[in-house]
């Protein structure tokens, strides 16, 4: 073990600036190799330690628990470390590639559900060789085929209970949501085959419904955009289920002053309903097409005051706006109106822009965004719509040559 500390030591000593491509590669690939034969090291160690009880030295009643506690892994990765660990036995040919470094850790936890123990007991039951799916398996993983590993393993389980009952794929659904310092969030989600399916079908209708000339975002972002606007979509439509006899809807709280002042950014002025805190600026475009209401705080902090609710672009404006303008005015964009927000093209608060047909501009979300970012969009006399970038220049949308 001291050998192997003071070569990770001078390895981490060496300097890399000096390298470019070429050098990098080579000297990441051997690491890539020793990586994946020390996971397997600490597998192989953790299947020991279970079988001597070693984690009850520290008082601790599971390995599981041990790596948690210990070597801060979380409860899904403790939990696969060991699952790996008890599968090396039975799998022969996979334990020899993963202590090669030929496979990885992520693929020896693909594929170690096959020598569970109600997994080997029904392959023996049926007469399967399992060293023969070892084998093949290992090869899936080493080849060209790699990425369908995961399929390989998934169709192997089922083969050994052809017959049995079919289980609720919706226990298997999970979503997590996780907000950061800065109010956004990260999700991960978990589907079975048919409710994935449903998810797919709906982002993928409105990407493909929504890809405007000189669209240069990837499609990762093209897949958030599209589930942003999916939620939108059924906000505005006012048949989500009702909380406390109120429609779900998104709310800012926000001081008068931050709103009007845009001398400023205004960062962390305005509170969602959930807890987020976003700019002023941030506000003041979600304002653009809003319902406002007016509270008068006083000196302890609770309201004095409560006005009215008033709507800023009426239902009646927004139809005007939506039969004049017909979809996304954004040059190269055709956005269908219910995908759309009212922009005042003179700032309603900042301003004193009126809210009128002549001062309104229809832009899906993305470029609602994009026009309180630099971006302008007028309506010249001639009743045809015009975009410009931030630098001043303008974004001409080029004819389409059909050959």
């Amino acid at each position: 073990m001291g050998e192997l500390q003071s070569a990770v030591d001078a390895l981490a000593g060496e300097d890399l600036t000096h390298l470019f491509g070429p050098a990098l590669l080579e000297r990441l690939g051997p690491l890539l190799v020793l990586q994946n034969r020390l996971a397997a090291e600490v597998a192989r160690t953790v299947r020991q330690c279970e079988l001597t009880g070693a984690s009850e030295h520290d008082g601790l009643k599971s390995m599981a628990a041990w790596l948690r506690g210990h070597a801060h892994l979380s409860t899904p990765e403790a939990g696969r470390v060991v699952r790996t660990g008890r599968a090396l036995a039975h799998l022969p040919a996979t334990a020899a590639a993963f202590a090669d470094g030929t496979v990885t850790p992520g693929q020896m936890a693909t594929i170690a559900p096959i020598a569970g123990e109600e997994q080997r007991a029904a392959a023996e039951a049926q007469g399967v060789d399992l060293g023969a799916v070892d084998r093949a398996l290992t090869e899936v993983a080493q080849g060209p085929a790699h990425e369908r590993l995961a399929q390989a393993v998934h169709h192997y389980l089922e083969a050994l209970d052809p017959d049995g009952t079919e289980p609720d794929p919706t226990e298997g659904r999970r979503l997590s949501i996780a907000k950061h310092a800065d109010g956004s969030v990260t999700g991960r989600f978990d589907l079975d085959a048919v409710g994935g399916e449903k998810v797919q079908a709906a982002i993928e209708s409105i990407v493909q419904a929504n890809r405007p000339q000189g669209d240069d975002r990837t499609r990762g972002q093209q897949n958030a955009d599209a589930f942003v606007q999916l939620c939108d979509n059924q906000l505005a439509a006012g048949t989500l289920p009702t909380l406390r006899t109120v429609k779900p809807h998104v709310v800012v709280t926000i001081d008068v002053d931050d709103l009007a002042d845009t001398d400023t950014t205004g960062p962390g002025a305005a509170r969602t309903g959930f807890g987020a805190r976003i700019s002023a600026a941030r506000a003041r475009w979600l304002a653009c097409d809003a319902t406002i209401s007016r509270l008068i705080m006083g000196p302890d902090g609770l309201p004095l005051d409560v006005g009215r609710d008033k709507r800023v672009v009426p239902p009646h404006l927004r139809r005007a706006v939506e039969q004049r303008d017909g979809h996304c005015v954004f040059t190269g964009c055709a956005a269908p109106t219910h995908w759309c927000d009212v922009h005042h093209l003179r700032e309603w608060v900042a301003d004193q822009g009126e809210t009128s047909l002549e001062n309104s501009a229809l832009l899906c979300e993305r470029h609602h965004t994009k026009a309180h970012h630099g971006f302008r969009v007028e309506r010249d006399p001639g009743g045809r719509w015009r975009t410009w970038r931030p630098d001043g220049t303008e974004i001409v949308a080029e004819p389409v040559l059909r050959v």
